[in-house]
């Protein structure tokens, strides 16, 4: 959640500032704000409620410095304000914060600093920080020092980037839970939470990893632990294109992101599908085909759409490799106290690479001694770097909130997997084969489906003026159901539930009416007369019915179908998601929502 960007170096930090904050706005804020350092001794603060165009309009003409911080802000502690908003200052003002993450003993420390003489001027856990740095600092501790030993005070998680107006040559991040990522360039420094602000200015990043923290000059950087151990960070290099950060004549990301999906499935396939045995290969893995049929279950983690990609995931693997598998919320696995079986391979789902409940999750899976692969788009993520091995998606930067494209390639990873593993187990050749040509038949299946999209642009206008839908699906479907609607919630606030079509009866027909219409997967499969007998028990109490199907069912079924292509069985819900995503996307736009912005969003959650 939030973003921080911070600048160092011969340019004024000012405009840095506000283009990487424009470009972190997908993640979801509601304030922003920006610090430099002026003459010696002086910082210059700006920061309001709204949107980071608020701010640029708020800036003075002469609010100029060559080191700065910025950051928005999605709140925790307190109301969106401009009290509320980052930087926050000592009160001194010397001391300038910005921080992603929670602190949770933020009480106890504001009452001792407040006994020690401390004004708050904020609600936030955030400003404990600037007054625990300038006790330091005024003890004559360099910032580095000085921050080290604030932090040492501090339980929680943090993304924090420091400066002192009294030290200008300097910028001092730090990182315990939530990404901080330094780009190199000529005689300047950059920082950020994503390096979607920082492409443009340099593709050489170095992550930080929990515990480390950072002094960053014009010139270099030195990186060491919270108890100053000097540790050494070598650059990766960022393989995406600025232009996947412009909306590139789409009226938002998210319409372009689910018109990328055919080119980003053929990304997540290349190179990686082998005709000539019928299977998968998977190098990043670490496993060879010995350790991998040692393997007696398969356990998936993820959050969000993550989570419902891994229920697919699963699925996929007890059809094609006929291993048990499942799919757990990753936000709760890690508070149960969960058996960590050495015959168990764990699965880590996240786009980002930095979802902070997955990454604890793994870190937990890890001091227990369990193995875990990770299937992440990000290169050189948090829970990329934690993880045994794994797949990358490939998929390229996805800036909307709601997931499609990554969802859909993380889908795809799963059916590589699952045929991975299907042929070293017991998965015939000829079922191999089938699966490798529904694969790479995919892309040009989403096209088509893509090039229906006026129609479900209509239906989606008239489905929008309900109050509430309901999603259903069997077996393969309901993952997918869960899917569609989350992203009907997610982005046009319309309230929705889905439920295993064969739930129905057993007490959500109740709530079926006129004005709750169900969207219903009805594949062409071995349950069809299953499904079509739970649409005719919807028809029976005047409920509305949208298809979403291999063929257009009876209309005394349906009032509405929309037919996708039929793929392998096991390949359908990759399909059969493709019109949901449009379905919700117009939605949204018929209800004049904030689609790339949705409320109380983020894209990369770091905190609970």
């Amino acid at each position: 959640m939030c973003g921080i960007v911070a600048y160092i170096g011969p340019k004024d930090a000012t405009a840095f500032l506000l283009e990487g904050l424009q470009r972190l706005e997908y993640r979801g804020y509601d304030s922003a704000g920006v610090a430099v350092t002026g003459k010696p001794g002086t910082l210059k603060v700006c920061k309001t409620k709204g949107r980071v165009a608020d701010l640029a309009a708020a800036v003075p003409a002469r609010f100029k410095g060559t080191t700065g911080i910025g950051h928005t802000r999605w709140a925790t502690h307190g109301v969106p304000s401009d009290a509320n908003a980052h930087p926050h200052l000592d009160n001194a003002e010397r001391i300038a914060v910005v921080h992603n993450g929670i602190i949770e003993n933020a009480d106890e420390l504001r009452a001792k600093l407040t006994a020690d003489g401390a004004v708050f001027r904020s609600e936030t856990d955030t400003e404990v920080l600037a007054h625990l740095v300038s006790a330091h600092v005024a003890e004559g501790v360099e910032l580095e020092d000085a921050v080290r030993a604030a932090l040492g005070h501090v339980v929680g998680t943090y993304g924090i980037a420091v400066v002192d107006a009294d030290q200008p040559d300097r910028i001092v991040v730090a990182r315990n839970g939530s990404p901080i990522v330094l780009g190199l360039g000529e005689k300047e420094m950059f920082v950020a939470s994503d390096v979607a602000a920082l492409v443009r200015y340099t593709r050489q990043v170095v992550h930080l990893e929990d515990g480390e923290l950072a002094t960053v000059r014009a010139d270099g950087f030195r990186t060491l632990t919270e108890d100053a151990r000097t540790v050494t960070r070598a650059p990766s290099t960022v393989d995406w294109e600025i232009d996947s950060y412009d909306t590139a004549g789409y009226e938002h990301f998210l319409l372009k992101e689910i018109h990328e999906q055919p080119a980003s499935v053929e990304r997540t396939l290349s190179g990686r599908l082998d005709e000539r045995f019928a299977t998968a290969h998977l190098g990043g893995l670490n496993l060879d085909a010995r350790e991998l049929r040692e393997i007696r279950r398969v356990k998936i983690l993820g959050c969000g759409s993550a989570y419902y990609a891994g229920e697919m995931g699963a699925q996929l693997i007890e059809e094609l490799a006929r291993i048990p598998a499942h799919s757990e919320p990753a936000s709760e696995f890690r508070y149960r106290n969960p058996v960590i079986e050495a015959d168990t391979l764990y699965v880590a789902v996240s786009q980002s690479g930095e979802t902070y409940d997955t990454l604890a999750a793994v870190q937990e899976i890890k001091r227990k001694g369990g193995r875990v692969l990770g299937v992440v788009n990000t290169v050189g993520s948090a829970i990329a770097r934690e993880c045994d091995g794994g797949i990358y998606l490939h998929a390229g930067p996805e800036i909307s909130v709601a997931s499609t494209k990554a969802f859909t390639s993380t889908v795809i990873a799963f059916a590589l997997l699952a045929l991975h593993f299907g042929r070293i187990h017991d998965l015939s050749p000829a079922d191999g084969r089938r699966i490798v040509a529904g694969l790479k038949a995919l892309p040009g299946q989403i096209r088509e489906i893509l090039a229906d999209e006026e129609k479900i642009a209509e239906l989606a206008a008239e489905y929008a003026k309900h109050d509430g839908m309901m999603f259903i699906g069997r077996v393969r479907g309901f993952p997918v159901a869960r899917e569609g609607a989350q992203k009907l919630k997610e982005i046009s606030y319309v309230h929705a539930e889905a439920y295993p079509a064969s739930e129905l009866k057993h007490g959500p027909l109740a709530l079926i009416n006129p004005d709750l219409p169900t969207v219903a997967l009805v594949p062409d499969d071995e349950l069809l007369d299953k499904n079509l007998t739970t649409l005719g028990e919807i028809k029976a109490r005047a409920g509305r019915v949208l298809a979403i199907a291999h063929r257009t069912p009876d209309a005394k079924l349906a009032d509405h179908a929309v037919l996708v292509p039929r793929s392998e069985p096991e390949l359908d819900p990759l399909l059969l998601n493709i019109p949901l995503q449009l379905l919700a996307y117009y939605a949204a736009v018929a209800l004049k929502r904030d689609v790339d912005k949705p409320r109380n969003l983020a894209k990369s959650v770091t905190v609970e």
